[in-house]
């Protein structure tokens, strides 16, 4: 007797087969997704944790250079003029850069997809004319 003869035969056997093959099928993509994700997931968190240190090195690196920057100008000028010199460059620097964001900000306010919403409310009042007419 072969294997084949064991096995029941006929239209609902092969879809019990059918079945239970798609079944375990989509159990291992579920399975193959979830690994997937997890790798994914760690890869992204030591990306970030990679990030937030570059960050923070290129804030020293900033207040280095601002220093050294202080320091060369104290070669011309009084070091508390050096100095002060720096802090009005940032401070100017800071008050633009403020200036843009608020811009910015106002551009994309409010939050709302307003052209989308208009399309809409047209294509609703074409589809009433349409209909009513």
């Amino acid at each position: 007797m072969s294997a084949n003869a064991a096995q029941p035969r006929g239209i609902r056997a092969s879809a019990r087969r059918v079945v239970a093959q798609l079944k375990s099928v989509w159990q291992l993509q579920t399975e193959l997704a979830q690994l997937e994700l997890k790798r994914k997931a760690a890869s992204l968190g030591a990306g970030a944790g990679t990030a937030i240190a570059a960050a923070v090195v290129a804030l020293y690196t900033v207040g280095f250079g601002l220093a050294a920057a202080a320091a060369g100008l104290a070669l011309v000028v009084d070091w508390w003029l050096a100095l002060l010199i720096v802090f009005g460059v940032l401070l100017l620097l800071t008050l633009i850069l403020a200036l843009v964001a608020s811009s910015l900000v106002k551009k994309g306010t409010p939050l709302a997809p307003e052209q989308a919403i208009a399309e809409a409310r047209l294509t609703k009042q074409v589809l009433r004319g349409v209909r009513g007419g």
